[in-house]
């Protein structure tokens, strides 16, 4: 026991507690959470110190494989969390980066409100996000999110747009996806069967596949960027754009649509 100037006595503190527990005690007082503690639901919750460690850049989601371990960064930007694709990247030079399996973070996902986001950018910079709603329970949409996350090892980021159809014309239409070769010539299907019921939409942000759910390269996709005459419609759509429709267009009016790259992509996790 300590007994202070005034009298009164302190708490004991006993010199066999492990720094751990310590640490734990110190984290109980400020609000932190302990290492290895954090929780899918407490993501959900974003409570401030949870809101602290993403805005640190310290939450990560995480795949292991026989190849190895893959992260993926979380997120947090005007109030939406954001899950970033799976790569093989070194650990953040901090040594307090809490993790979560990517499985369980994706797992939170509900069919009926899943939105994805491509970044884009050239000439060096990044132009803005563009952010997708998918159509729910489809296949498309679902291989759309595995290429978006790279669960499955591949992904859209770094992919280019890769031509535009009717440029200044009703129905000006961009293409991309092609995270194989990179030059229209590739984009397998992921999924063994793309086979769904799916709309047709001759609106600007409609998002669609460009060969079709059983076409060699369906992984393809095609985002609208003027409405189509009356009656005439995109078939295959699997997805509209809610915002960032502006940059799509600013992307077409690039002198080299080429030039023009997914920079980063991922999906919007519900709060």
């Amino acid at each position: 026991m300590m007994t202070t100037e005034t009298g009164a006595t302190a708490d004991p503190v006993h010199l066999g507690d492990s720094a751990s527990s310590i640490m734990n005690k110190v984290q109980e007082i400020t609000g932190e959470i302990p290492q290895k503690q954090l929780t899918v639901e407490d993501l959900r919750r974003m409570r401030e110190p949870v809101k602290r460690l993403v805005e640190a850049g310290r939450v990560l989601a995480v795949q292991e494989d026989q190849d190895g371990r893959r992260s993926a960064r979380i997120t947090l930007q005007d109030g939406q969390l954001y899950l970033h694709p799976l790569l093989r990247q070194p650990t953040p030079a901090h040594a307090h980066a809490h993790t979560l399996q990517e499985s369980e973070v994706v797992g939170v996902l509900e069919p009926s409100c899943t939105l994805a986001f491509l970044d884009l950018g050239w000439a060096g910079s990044t132009r803005g996000r563009v952010t997708i709603r998918l159509t729910p329970d489809t296949p498309l949409a679902r291989q759309f999110v595995l290429l978006c996350t790279g669960q499955r090892g591949h992904t859209y980021r770094n992919t280019k747009l890769l031509w535009v159809e009717c440029k200044g014309e009703p129905g000006e239409c961009v293409a991309g996806g092609d995270y194989e070769s990179n030059d229209g010539k590739g984009g397998a299907p992921l999924l063994p069967d793309l086979q769904g019921q799916y709309r047709e939409s001759g609106r600007a942000g409609a998002v669609w596949a460009l060969w079709g759910p059983g076409g060699p390269w369906c992984a393809q996709f095609g985002i609208v960027t003027r409405d189509l005459p009356d009656g005439v419609q995109w078939p295959d759509v699997f997805g509209d754009v809610v915002s960032g429709l502006d940059v799509v267009r600013a992307a077409v009016n690039h002198s080299d649509i080429t030039e023009v790259t997914v920079v980063d992509c991922g999906v919007v996790l519900p709060l």
